[in-house]
């Protein structure tokens, strides 16, 4: 995944809660198991309104995402967060977030922040002006510069150094390949017939 250190975008005003994955993807482009092209069908059912924000300058070419309470709610795809990726939102402020959809964010490389009602308040009023609606997002210093304000944001020390260096669970995992290659070694020297099932269902798949 992409490494996230510093955004500096057109943030979009979605001032709307309760905006659930179906919305954010509907479910007749969950076939695909790749995320090219699912910035074509993010938010589907509105952008087929012209006076969509995502269908107008400057917010067509969005980077960032203001919106109200539980962002992401409904079902747990997370086709979601990559529609957002492809169009080229890499951020996303709201007050709240559903739990899986703010998991998935970070397992992609979205950077999700919550931040209280009245300053998101404030950001959607500055998105909705074309002439204050690009904003930096510094992760390192936790700081969001929009207009004259400069606000900071809380995030978990370890979910930040992953996206810094663009650590997914994945590559965590194989961070430890020597340590597990020897746990494997000691396992098939003391119970060598769990290698031999183990070698029997890969032959039967």
């Amino acid at each position: 995944m992409q490494p996230f250190t510093r955004l500096d975008a057109i943030a979009a005003p979605l001032p709307v809660a309760n905006v659930d994955t179906d919305k954010i993807l509907a479910g007749r482009f969950l076939k695909t198991t790749t995320r090219e092209g699912l910035g074509d069908k993010l938010f589907w059912a509105l952008r087929r309104d012209p006076g969509f924000v995502l269908n107008r300058a400057p917010w067509d070419r969005a980077g960032m995402l203001i919106a109200r309470d539980n962002f992401g709610c409904g079902s747990s795809r997370e086709h979601a967060p990559w529609a957002l990726l492809d169009f080229g939102i890499s951020c996303v402020v709201a007050p709240s977030f559903a739990d899986i959809f703010y998991n998935n964010c970070f397992k992609n490389g979205l950077l999700p922040i919550v931040l209280p009602e009245a300053e998101v308040e404030r950001l959607l009023r500055l998105a909705a002006d074309p002439a204050t609606a690009r904003m930096t997002v510094d992760l390192p210093a936790q700081t969001i510069a929009a207009g004259d304000a400069v606000i900071r944001f809380a995030i978990d020390p370890r979910r930040k150094q992953d996206l810094i260096e663009g650590i997914d669970e994945i590559a965590a995992t194989l961070a430890h390949g020597d340590a597990i290659a020897r746990f494997e070694a000691r396992t098939a020297a003391a119970m060598p017939w769990v290698a031999d099932v183990a070698e029997e269902v890969l032959a039967a798949d």
